[in-house]
């Protein structure tokens, strides 16, 4: 599971199984977890995290939505 970013404590990655399903990302801080989808950037699940911290995750994963996009096909290039 790559980790793509490690920002104010959260660790943002993907699965590397994920390739079948539209591209997200995954985060996690401590036994908190949340799931968002990329275009648009929406909010998929969570458990744990409260609202101000999806909204502090939403605004990293908007700074970062290109890198995560880069990351991500990078990764997935030689599947499907």
């Amino acid at each position: 599971m790559p980790t793509v970013l490690r920002e104010k404590g959260y660790r943002f990655f993907f699965f590397s199984l994920d390739w079948q399903e539209p591209i997200h990302i995954h985060i996690e801080r401590g036994d908190s977890y949340a799931k968002f989808w990329l275009n648009p950037i929406s909010l998929a699940r969570s458990k744990g995290f409260k609202s101000f911290e999806l909204n502090e995750i939403y605004s990293i994963i908007e700074s970062n939505q290109k890198l995560f996009e880069e990351k991500w096909h990078e990764h997935f290039s030689n599947k499907g």
